[in-house]
């Protein structure tokens, strides 16, 4: 979900331009997140702009293919618009009910669209943003780009399908990714599988070229392979993953994050002590809680479908607000920002197991 960024200027910048804009160039429709000011964070009238176009595109025979990008240098998306729905919330509106819905069904939409999506994962990508991408054909990311799942930071868990991407990338890395919120780069989003080709973001416009002038031959997902294949690389060299692999697999295939923290402070695993130190501090820091479900809930998704990743992310989101610790991290971090969240309960070895579960109740018996 999970953007920190938002304002009343930026607001008010937004009523002033269009959030989303589209246009169609060589049968190639273009989407454009554009709120630059506030890193394209994601708002629930973007998600629905975003859902008609496309719809429409899906059933226009001109638009062979669909391009998604970020306006600015600094991000393609760094997630929802947090604020907003802490404010609904707080006021007793149902807006943030609303936006999970629709934005889980657009993340949907994505992942089953029938025309080839390409997106362009230039700077931040994070939380919703990472929603948005990782249903595409074609992922790309460049020398900024910077990914992550960070909602453990704020109280929250990774949803918009993380219980389906993380947990499917092999080994325990997408349990760090997730229990951590940690961000990764090129390198290893290619190594992880959350990225597909890397291109210099000097290159983008000349992507933009090749795709405007592209000669569509066979079908429009090689086309667009094509066109990547001339300046794009799918592999990079020396992925930091790579290295710390053994001991990721070590400490976050145990039991419960209490566990992995005590081993992280007492065993070394391939020469990965002082990474296993500040990953120590670094779960020490986050919300017990919310690092608990999201253990769980990776676990559980390795054993469903997409579809049921996403009506289980929204079985914990309806019970979140006023359960979990999102508010509190929101209030600590976003509004009073004194960044001492009283998270509840308060450390590792306070959060019983049975607590963890209780947010999973009623779930296998709804059939999902």
């Amino acid at each position: 979900m999970t953007a920190q960024v938002s304002s009343k200027e930026i607001n008010a910048m937004d009523a002033t331009q269009n959030a989303v804009l589209a246009e169609v160039r060589n049968h190639i429709g273009h989407l454009t997140l554009n709120r630059p000011a506030g890193l394209n964070a994601i708002t629930l009238d973007m998600v629905r702009r975003l859902q008609r176009q496309l719809d429409a595109w899906a059933e226009d025979p001109q638009v062979n293919a669909v391009v998604l990008r970020g306006a600015g240098e600094k991000a393609f998306c760094a997630g929802g618009d947090i604020r907003s729905l802490y404010d609904s919330y707080k006021n007793g509106d149902t807006l943030h009910e609303d936006f999970f819905v629709e934005e889980y069904a657009l993340d949907l939409t994505l992942h089953h669209y029938r025309k080839p999506i390409l997106a362009l994962m230039d700077g931040f990508v994070l939380g919703g943003g990472m929603g948005l991408v990782q249903g595409a054909d074609l992922r790309v990311v460049t020398e900024r780009s910077r990914l992550a799942m960070p909602e453990v930071a704020i109280g929250y868990f990774p949803d918009v399908g993380g219980s389906y991407f993380l947990s499917r990338i092999p080994g325990e890395i997408g349990i760090y990714l997730g229990v951590s919120g940690v961000q990764i780069r090129a390198a290893d989003a290619l190594y992880c599988g959350l990225a597909d080709w890397y291109l210099e973001s000097a290159r983008l416009g000349q992507l933009d070229e090749l795709l405007d002038h592209l000669e569509w031959h066979e079908t429009p997902l090689k086309d667009l392979q094509g066109a990547l294949a001339k300046i794009a690389a799918q592999q990079l060299p020396d992925a930091p993953l790579i290295a710390l692999r053994p001991a990721i697999d070590h400490f976050f295939a145990l039991p419960d994050v209490a566990s992995m923290v005590e081993q992280m402070r007492e065993v070394t695993v391939a020469d990965s002590h002082e990474w296993a130190k500040s990953t120590a501090d670094l779960l020490e820091s986050r919300s017990p809680l919310a690092m608990g479900v999201t253990l769980k809930m990776l676990r559980r998704g390795r054993k469903l479908s997409l579809e049921q990743c996403f009506a289980l992310e929204l079985h914990l989101d309806r019970q979140w607000f006023d359960r979990g610790d999102l508010i509190e991290g929101v209030r600590a971090l976003l509004i009073e920002k004194d960044k001492q969240p009283r998270w509840n309960p308060p450390t590792l070895q306070a959060l019983h197991a049975e607590h963890v579960e209780s947010f999973f109740s009623g779930f296998a018996q709804s059939g999902n």
